[in-house]
């Protein structure tokens, strides 16, 4: 059996995995910070909801990828990351960026407004894609 986490650690932003787990997998999840602030002021749960809405997309559509795989049969030891993009245009110029470097992620609009709100990537070891998100802070 392989060990798990305690509860609470499950979706952490930087607790350390079980050991024999899928340590080094990691999805990240960058939701737009400007949702929860005037003048949009969207309610905590909404925002919450994007990035759900884009984790599971993401999973979703690489659920045949050997990491997402592993990530989701790592149970209790999943490791999930949470970021910042201060605005639309920064989630969108990130976007761009994954794209120019072919890593697979889902960008998550709202409808009907027709607005991006979040951003995932599958699960990935973190040394393939921390350099392109390291400018973003953690979502407070």
């Amino acid at each position: 059996a392989r060990p798990r986490l305690p509860a609470g650690r499950a979706a952490s932003y930087g607790g350390m995995a079980a050991p024999g787990a899928a340590a080094a997998l990691v999805q990240y999840v960058v939701l737009r910070g400007d949702l929860g602030r005037p003048p949009r002021s969207w309610p905590l749960g909404a925002v919450v909801a994007q990035g759900c809405h884009a984790a599971l997309a993401a999973a979703h559509a690489h659920r045949r990828h050997p990491d997402t795989r592993a990530y989701l049969e790592s149970g209790g030891a999943m490791r999930t990351v949470v970021l910042e993009a201060p605005d639309e245009a920064a989630l969108t110029a990130l976007a761009e960026t994954l794209k120019q470097h072919s890593i697979d992620h889902e960008v998550w609009t709202e409808q009907p407004e027709n607005t991006a709100t979040c951003l995932a990537l599958r699960p990935y070891p973190k040394d393939q894609v921390h350099q392109h998100l390291k400018k973003f802070k953690l979502l407070k």
